[in-house]
C-alpha cells in the first residue's frame, strides 16, 4: 500500500517552498522505498525552485541524502531492507555506448524510478535529480541506492550524493590531480571545497583557493588549501602565477560556472595544463576566447558531470576514508536544520552563512 509522508515542494516557479503530504507508492520492479535521515540543502535545489532547471512544476526537492531501504521491488538483489545507502542520481545502465565502452561514469541512460510520487489529489511530482529527497520517505531506482557503512554519520556522508562528490571528482577523477601537482580552485563553496580536500588527498602540493568571500577562504584552508586569492582584492590569474613561479597552475577547477570566472581560469593554467569546469552556468551564458590561445596553452579543457564519479565504486571507498579521518565530511556541515526551514536555509546561501544546511529527519 502507499504510504503518506511529510516532503518539501515547489509549487510555482520563484515562489517560497512549503512542506506538504507526498504520497510514496510501493516499489515497483527495480525500485526501492528508502526512509530519508539526511539530506542537504543544495544550490541545484534552488535552481529547481526558481525554474532554472526545467519548468515541470511541482518539483519534489532534494537528492544530497542518505537512509535506510525500507523495502525494494521485485528483481533487486544489490540492496535489502535495513541496509545503509547514499541515494545517487546517476544509477548506470550499464549497457548504453558509455558504459559498453567500459566509461559507465559517463553513462548516457541513467534510471530513475518508473512511479512517481504525487500530492494526495493526484497531481504528479518531479523529483529533484530523480530523487526528491526533502521528504521522510523517497521512491527510487535501486541502482541509486549505494550501501556504504552503516556506522558512518548520515548528514556527513550523504553529502557525496552530489556537492561533496562533484567537487572531489572534478579533482581526482576528471581533473586528474596528482602527487606533487598544483592546483587552483575557483569558487569554494561546498563544490569548491569537496576540489580542494579532493586535490589534498591526491597528494597535491599547492592548492590554492579562489572567492570573493574571506569566510570561505577560511573553509577552504581547513580542507587543505596552502594559499587563498580574494577576488576582489587581486588579479586571479597574476596571483595564481605569482605562487606557481609564474607559470600557472597544474590544474584550475572552476566550481562557480560563469563566463568570467571561466577565463580566469583558463588563463590561470600552466601551458598544457588542465581546466576543469564543474560549476554550472545558465542556458543563456556564452564566452569567446582567441582561437589561437586556446591551440597556443594546449593541454585540456573539460567539464565534469557528478565529478565523473562511479558511485558503486567511489562511495565505499570516501566513506572509508571519512572514518579513517583523512576526510573530513563533518566538516562541510554548517548546521543541522527540520524539514520547514528549507526555505530559510536557501536564503542563508545568498548570504553565504553555511557550507551546507542538513536537514535531519
Amino acid at each position: 500500500m502507499s504510504q503518506r509522508v511529510r516532503g518539501v515542494i515547489a509549487r510555482e516557479k520563484g515562489k517560497p517552498v512549503e512542506v506538504t503530504t507526498i504520497v510514496v507508492p510501493d516499489p515497483g520492479p527495480g525500485e526501492a522505498v528508502v526512509k530519508v535521515q539526511a539530506c542537504g540543502v543544495c544550490h541545484t535545489d534552488l535552481h529547481y525552485r526558481e525554474g532554472g532547471i526545467n519548468d515541470e512544476f511541482p518539483f519534489l526537492l532534494g537528492h544530497e541524502a542518505a537512509g535506510v531501504v525500507e523495502s525494494v521491488g521485485a528483481g533487486v538483489t544489490d540492496v535489502a531492507p535495513g541496509d545503509f545507502v547514499v541515494l545517487n542520481w546517476r544509477a548506470v545502465c550499464g549497457n548504453c555506448r558509455a558504459c559498453n565502452k567500459g566509461k559507465p561514469w559517463y553513462c548516457f541512460a541513467t534510471h530513475n524510478a518508473k512511479q512517481k510520487m504525487t500530492l494526495e489529489d493526484g497531481t504528479e511530482l518531479s523529483p529533484a535529480l530523480g530523487i526528491g529527497a526533502f521528504v521522510e520517505k523517497t521512491l527510487v531506482h535501486a541502482g541509486q541506492c549505494t550501501k556504504v557503512d552503516p556506522s558512518a554519520r548520515a548528514a556527513a556522508v550523504g553529502l557525496l550524493g552530489c556537492g561533496v562528490m562533484a567537487g572531489l571528482g572534478a579533482a581526482i577523477n576528471t581533473g586528474g590531480v596528482t602527487r606533487g601537482d598544483s592546483v587552483a580552485v575557483i569558487g569554494c563553496g561546498g563544490v569548491g571545497d569537496g576540489a580542494v580536500a579532493g586535490a589534498a588527498l591526491a597528494g597535491a602540493t599547492t592548492i590554492i583557493a579562489i572567492d570573493t568571500d574571506d569566510r570561505k577562504l577560511e573553509w577552504a584552508r581547513g580542507f587543505g588549501a596552502t594559499h587563498t586569492i580574494n577576488a576582489r582584492e587581486a588579479d586571479v590569474v597574476e596571483a595564481v602565477q605569482a605562487l606557481t613561479g609564474g607559470n600557472g597552475a597544474d590544474v584550475v577547477v572552476e566550481a562557480v560556472g560563469r563566463p568570467e570566472t571561466y577565463r580566469q581560469a583558463f588563463y590561470a593554467r600552466d601551458l598544457a595544463g588542465t581546466v576543469v569546469l564543474v560549476g554550472v552556468p545558465t542556458p543563456d551564458m556564452t564566452i569567446e576566447l582567441p582561437l589561437l590561445d586556446v591551440f597556443g596553452r594546449g593541454g585540456a579543457l573539460k567539464s565534469s558531470w557528478y565529478g565523473d564519479c562511479l558511485p558503486s565504486r567511489d562511495f565505499p571507498m570516501l566513506v572509508e576514508l571519512y572514518k579513517q579521518g583523512r576526510l573530513d565530511l563533518d566538516a562541510f556541515v554548517t548546521e543541522e536544520i527540520a524539514l520547514d526551514e528549507v526555505e530559510q536555509a536557501f536564503g542563508k546561501m545568498h548570504t553565504g552563512d553555511v557550507l551546507r544546511s542538513v536537514v535531519i529527519f
